[in-house]
């Protein structure tokens, strides 16, 4: 399920809807399945560049306020390609994270790091790692495709005011995702999840919570502008914003190289 893209989106058929709030369907596997497929396949733009930032709250501590931009590439051949550059403040400008997410579950991420003037390998053993310290693991920034996780349709609840679908996915293969489950609240119009709840391998609470504060139609995509990945624990916050996002600009797959991960001035020319 995409949750990147920032990070993240028509109508259901009604054969996917229980028949009402709390009742569960009929078949919550068959249901659940069918509705991952919607959201993965929710239409989403060729390609998306966003302008934007990440605030980092931690109780009792003054806001970290970053700059950045976003970059994703769909090939359409089940390879989807993203870059995440930093502008500001900076101690962090120049950073990026590139990810290739190839079809299957096959994932390479590379992190450039302006100080020391190298590009590292992000190993798979790391996927639960922090990525430059928010409360986004290195897992959060690559695609998911639902054949990944085993789906269930659980019930009908508000969320925002919104009667959503609650959707849980859990990992067909356990040794793929640091999580043992993640439970979504899709909004049915939209086909974005308002709120996912992630749980760890063991424990029935959830260690971190996706909670999206704004969407909007942009080039007639729906589009995450705001939302906020809280770890329940400790409180710590990582607050995303879009400021402007443009789709289907073109965006050339060179973009997406460990060489333009080195040089950010190859991708000034597509920023918003």
């Amino acid at each position: 399920m995409r949750l990147a893209g920032t990070f993240l989106l028509a109508c259901l058929t009604l054969a996917a809807v229980p028949a009402a709030a709390g009742d569960p369907p009929a078949d919550p596997v068959a249901a659940g399945t069918a509705l991952a497929r919607r959201v993965y396949d929710r239409p989403d733009g060729r390609d998306l560049v966003t302008r934007g930032t990440m605030v980092l709250t931690a109780p009792r501590s003054r806001p970290r306020v970053r700059r950045m931009y976003t970059y994703r590439l769909d090939r359409g051949d089940g390879r989807v390609l993203s870059l995440v550059r930093f502008t500001a403040p900076e101690d962090i400008a120049g950073v990026g994270l590139l990810t290739v997410d190839h079809p299957g579950e096959a994932t390479d991420q590379w992190l450039f790091l302006p100080a020391l003037g190298k590009v590292r390998r992000i190993a798979g053993e790391r996927k639960g790692g922090r990525f430059v310290g928010s409360d986004l693991y290195y897992e959060d920034l690559r695609d998911r495709e639902p054949d990944m996780d085993r789906h269930r349709l659980l019930r009908r609840e508000k969320f925002q005011g919104v009667m959503c679908e609650v959707l849980e996915s859990v990992p067909a293969d356990p040794a793929n995702s640091v999580y043992g489950r993640r439970v979504s609240w899709i909004h049915p119009q939209t086909l974005i999840a308002l709120r996912v709840d992630f749980y760890p391998k063991r424990g029935e609470s959830p260690l971190k919570r996706l909670v999206v504060h704004r969407i909007q139609r942009i080039q007639g995509y729906w589009t995450v502008m705001d939302s906020t990945m809280t770890e329940l624990r400790s409180g710590h916050r990582t607050r995303m914003t879009v400021e402007k996002a443009v789709y289907d600009q073109g965006l050339p797959e060179s973009l997406f190289t460990r060489q333009a991960l080195e040089d950010a001035s190859r991708e000034r020319r597509y920023r918003p």
